[in-house]
């Protein structure tokens, strides 16, 4: 990796020795990039302005979403720079920077997220003397503010080599937070009786989009920054650049699964078909 900058967030694209990205040896992935900023940046638009409509002084979980939803248009501004100004080295170097605070803020608005669901059900009473809009306000600028301090003592302290397995524990410490809550929001929701069916539904839904979302598009870079020998694989530095950059598009989904009407309706024809099968293996055993 000598005469590179190697990208922490598994994106070690072909850098020059002057730290310029450079899409020239790669004209699919330029492509791929573009696609997805061209679908992901009006999304992000119109999932932001339907979040806020829906924030009320007793539902807190969208002010949440609204913060990982901005932490994602940070992430698209960043690389619409990457793809227009790549020749200039010193831009790409201080969006690339920012790009990594708003990929690391939006890791910890989906903990905040999957928290906010796991507290509502299990605690509901304590929770209910605490979710205040004030409240929100200070978890996030925490959480704004800890990627940022986070970041700048890892760039300080080590060098970008040194740098990739603190970044890679960092992206790993949710996937057990996830997990955790799902588990006892599920265990909390089979004994819950005033929580009506539909909302049982969509709280479970988002958990496990929210763990499926971490999964599927942050473990190929969390495999690349823990394992040396994953780093020199071209095919997952590739899937990981892809998969990264979809985070924006996959987070839309919350809002949409935060909502009341046709996600429902799918929902509920889901678990019924769940059921139906259940009952059916019943019978023919």
């Amino acid at each position: 990796m000598e005469d590179s900058f190697i990208n922490i967030t598994s994106q070690n694209r072909s850098y020059n020795n002057s730290t310029t990205v450079s899409y020239d040896n790669e004209p699919f992935m330029y492509v791929v990039t573009c696609i997805i900023i061209c679908i992901s940046l009006p999304l992000t638009l119109v999932a932001i302005h339907g979040v806020c409509s829906l924030v009320r002084n007793d539902h807190v979980a969208p002010i949440y979403i609204i913060n990982l939803l901005i932490s994602d248009l940070i992430q698209l501004c960043c690389m619409i720079v990457e793809v227009v100004l790549p020749e200039d080295s010193i831009i790409t170097m201080i969006f690339f920077f920012i790009y990594l605070w708003g990929l690391m803020a939006s890791v910890g608005f989906m903990v905040c997220v999957a928290l906010e669901r796991y507290l509502v059900i299990t605690w509901p009473l304590w929770y209910r003397f605490r979710r205040t809009i004030k409240t929100s306000v200070v978890v996030c600028v925490v959480v704004w503010t800890l990627p940022l301090v986070t970041f700048f003592s890892m760039v300080f302290l080590a060098d970008l080599v040194d740098m990739l397995i603190p970044f890679g524990v960092f992206f790993l410490l949710p996937f057990p937070l996830f997990i955790f809550f799902l588990h006892g929001t599920v265990k909390a929701l089979s004994a819950a009786i005033s929580v009506p069916a539909d909302e049982k539904r969509r709280i479970i839904a988002v958990l496990i989009l929210v763990l499926l979302i971490y999964t599927l598009l942050f473990l190929p870079s969390i495999i690349l920054l823990l394992v040396e020998e994953a780093r020199n694989n071209i095919t997952l530095d590739d899937v990981s650049f892809v998969f990264v950059k979809l985070s924006p598009l996959a987070d839309v989904f919350l809002y949409v699964f935060i909502r009341k009407g046709a996600v429902d309706k799918l929902l509920a024809s889901l678990c019924r078909c769940r059921m139906d099968s259940d009952d059916s293996n019943r019978s023919t055993a």
